[in-house]
């Protein structure tokens, strides 16, 4: 029963960090209200293609980019 329990306590930490992981990689909905239009505007070719391929479509539109998007990626240290 204690191998139980604590088998299950751990998937639990395991699932709730993972979740928290994602959470971050793709930003605050703050964060992504910021970015959604440009993203639509410049990125919509890459949408379906991943976060990591997005960030990167952003940076090379940076100079094109919402003040508040570029914010948000210099925030994120990109």
């Amino acid at each position: 029963m204690r191998k139980s329990l604590l088998a299950l306590t751990l998937l639990s930490i395991s699932v709730s960090s993972t979740a928290t992981f994602a959470q971050q990689r793709s930003g605050t909905a703050e964060e992504q209200k910021a970015c959604t239009k440009d993203v639509q505007k410049f990125c919509r070719p890459v949408i379906d293609q991943g976060d990591l391929t997005i960030l990167a479509c952003l940076k090379e539109n940076r100079s094109k980019i919402s003040q508040a998007c570029n914010q948000v990626l210099k925030n994120n240290g990109q």
